[in-house]
């Protein structure tokens, strides 16, 4: 990957963002890497709680209940095939391709976590890869084959970082 710019903002949780923060930078990569992403990259990254994840949710899918990840794409890409020439995707005055947002609720990481039996770090790893993969084209909006494609890049991108893996 030549540049990769990753904009982190965290609201609240400042004792877990040295924790926390490489966690979401190497699943970012790895994510790009594996899905052959070369192009100069921008994204967006938010780390919140429940409420903050809610207000957001309500705002953006009129959903009133909190989520532990919501994914913003910028573009409309088709999963597992990214454009041979992203020239049009640029941004003229950075040169970066903004993929897009996504928002974690380190709340609800945390309490999902625990509730599957693996480390917080784990969780936001997985739910990082999960929010790139749909920065990238992937959804899971049938219970088929897209979620099945979806689940399957995750655990194989999950299982090519160390303690990523189910513990």
């Amino acid at each position: 990957m030549n540049d990769l710019k990753i904009n982190m903002t965290f609201d609240g949780f400042s004792l877990k963002k040295p924790f926390i923060s490489p966690v979401i930078k190497r699943c970012i990569r790895q994510t790009l890497a594996a899905e052959g992403i070369t192009v100069p990259c921008e994204i967006n990254v938010l780390v919140t709680n429940d409420q903050g994840i809610q207000t957001i949710n309500l705002a953006s899918r009129n959903i009133n209940k909190p989520t532990d990840v919501l994914s913003f794409p910028m573009f409309e890409l088709e999963a597992g095939n990214p454009p041979s020439d992203w020239e049009d995707y640029l941004d003229p005055d950075t040169g970066l391709c903004p993929l897009g947002d996504m928002c974690i609720s380190l709340e609800r990481a945390c309490a999902q976590a625990k509730e599957f039996g693996h480390s917080e770090k784990r969780e936001v790893g997985y739910l990082t890869i999960h929010s790139m993969l749909h920065l990238l084209g992937y959804d899971h909006l049938d219970e088929g084959p897209q979620k099945a494609q979806m689940r399957a890049r995750e655990e194989a991108i999950a299982a090519s970082i160390p303690g990523m893996t189910r513990e």
